[in-house]
């Protein structure tokens, strides 16, 4: 199968584009402790199905070790529960990664993916305001695929970023088969299970 990988960028904080309030109200916190659990669970939880595959054999301490490099989570809540993230990871020369982005499956369709990318890039460009050690934020970049979300590249250039390059078939962006879901055997969730609706009550 034939992937697409497409490389954007923002290069000043004036190239970031404000969003449609999203249509309910979410607290989005940084996730200030560093725990593997509770980001393999966002990056499973999200990614799964989308064919977010290559943490997937990571052990505890890999996770531990990516995220004390300077790693940053972002996390919408709703009532309590997590709707979506945005993974950020500082770089050299003032450059800052937005590595993972993305909404669980029963946010999704409720506006809150502008809302979510336009506040998790802003944190990319103030980065250094909680990490002194860090270059002031001169760039912020991404990379995503015609495996993701189909209205994910169209989110992230309504929010300012400007495709750089693109390639086609990125080595580890070739996946054969259905997504492997959350878990093994949970396959797609593209849609909320019935009676999970937050709205309700």
């Amino acid at each position: 199968m034939d992937v697409t990988t497409w490389y954007l960028e923002q290069t000043s904080r004036s190239d970031l584009l404000t969003a449609r309030p999203p249509a309910i109200e979410v607290d989005i916190v940084r996730a200030e402790i560093v725990s593997p659990e509770f980001s393999r669970f966002l990056n499973t939880a999200v990614g799964g199905d989308w064919h977010w595959t290559d943490r997937l054999p990571w052990t505890w301490q890999q996770w531990a070790d990516w995220l004390e490099r300077g790693v940053e989570t972002w996390v919408a809540y709703y009532r309590g529960t997590p709707a979506g993230y945005v993974e950020l990871m500082p770089g050299d020369d003032g450059a800052v990664e937005i590595t993972c982005f993305g909404l669980l499956p029963w946010a999704i369709g409720k506006g809150l993916g502008g809302h979510l990318l336009e506040t998790g890039t802003a944190r990319a460009w103030d980065l250094a305001e909680r990490q002194p050690d860090r270059e002031p934020t001169r760039r912020v970049w991404l990379h995503t695929c015609s495996l993701d979300s189909p209205v994910a590249l169209a989110n992230y250039q309504a929010r300012g970023f400007r495709i750089y390059d693109s390639r086609l078939n990125v080595p580890g962006d070739e996946h054969e088969g259905p997504t492997p879901g959350p878990w093994p055997g949970a396959g797609p969730r593209l849609r909320r299970t019935p009676g999970a609706s937050p709205d309700a009550g």
